[in-house]
């Protein structure tokens, strides 16, 4: 078996292969150009073949020089991938959060990059749940729960007292012409929300405006599905807020009136004892609490 050449002198050969420079290649690892050369001269006589043709104005690969590259610069992009994969991510502290789909689809994922940016040291595990009131065997550090705060897993904080409002599409609200109206929009598809399907009655009994029961309801079990729903113009739904911004914003939705009805049950971050001290853990909790 022929002894292995320097990984110097393969490492020179890589990068001028990859450059057809020696001048490029010497530029890249911080030599003179006259060193690349020496270097490659050395593996060209280890393998007593020539891998580069000198031309009167640069260099190019040689048939044999062509043929050796490839596998080169295959092991060295493994290497580096190697590398980069076992180490450079080992070195970043991960902080595991859970959400319900909607907070987590709606509010958290949007603007994570928005986090990575502020702490590229710190990575995200986003995980979500359909409804959770304690921490799991494979354990979150942070929940994201909506209730009523009165859970004894973790150190709970509140994230503020929200609000929802009707929307629906742009289109849809159009479709009643002149006749649009509170009223009417109420009575015309509606698209509950597991557990919010008072809001509607609730908002007529706030604002006194005789609402009625909506008459064609569709029922969805998440802020998410519904406003899925209504994106595509299937009718209305009171939906928190925060979770039709970005639809809003867009042009997506529209909330055709200036109603707001509080909600009492509201988000709480949960943060799983033994994990609250951590650093990542609390620049995390404090970029949540700044979403809401």
């Amino acid at each position: 078996m022929a002894k292995l050449p320097h990984v110097t002198w393969l490492r020179a050969f890589e990068v001028a292969a990859r450059h057809n420079s020696f001048s490029a290649a010497a530029e890249e690892l911080g030599l003179t150009s006259a060193a690349v050369s020496q270097q490659i001269r050395l593996l060209e006589k280890h393998l007593n073949v020539s891998l580069f043709e000198r031309l009167p104005r640069g260099v190019a690969l040689t048939e044999i020089g062509r043929a050796y590259a490839m596998p080169v610069q295959k092991t060295f992009s493994e290497l580096r991938d190697a590398t980069s994969g076992l180490f450079t991510n080992s070195r970043r502290r991960v902080v595991k959060i859970r959400a319900s789909i909607s907070c987590a689809g709606l509010v958290i994922a949007p603007r994570l990059v928005e986090f990575e940016n502020l702490h590229p040291d710190i990575k995200v595990d986003l995980s979500t749940f359909v409804w959770a009131n304690r921490f799991g065997e494979e354990e979150s550090d942070i929940d994201i729960r909506f209730g009523y705060g009165d859970w004894d897993d973790g150190i709970v904080s509140h994230l503020g007292h929200e609000c929802a409002v009707p929307v629906c599409h742009p289109d849809y609200a159009a479709s009643f012409g002149a006749d649009l109206s509170i009223q009417n929009l109420a009575q015309g598809r509606v698209v509950a929300i597991k557990g919010s399907e008072n809001d509607w009655m609730r908002l007529s009994d706030q604002y006194t405006l005789n609402l009625g029961a909506p008459s064609r309801t569709l029922r969805m079990d998440s802020s998410f599905l519904a406003l899925q729903a209504v994106t595509a113009g299937q009718g209305a739904a009171m939906v928190l807020e925060n979770f039709a911004h970005e639809y809003i914003k867009q042009g997506l939705l529209v909330a055709p009136f200036d109603y707001r009805l509080p909600i009492q049950p509201s988000h709480y971050l949960v943060k799983r004892k033994g994990a609250e001290d951590r650093i990542e853990v609390q620049v995390f909790a404090s970029w949540v609490t700044s979403l809401y």
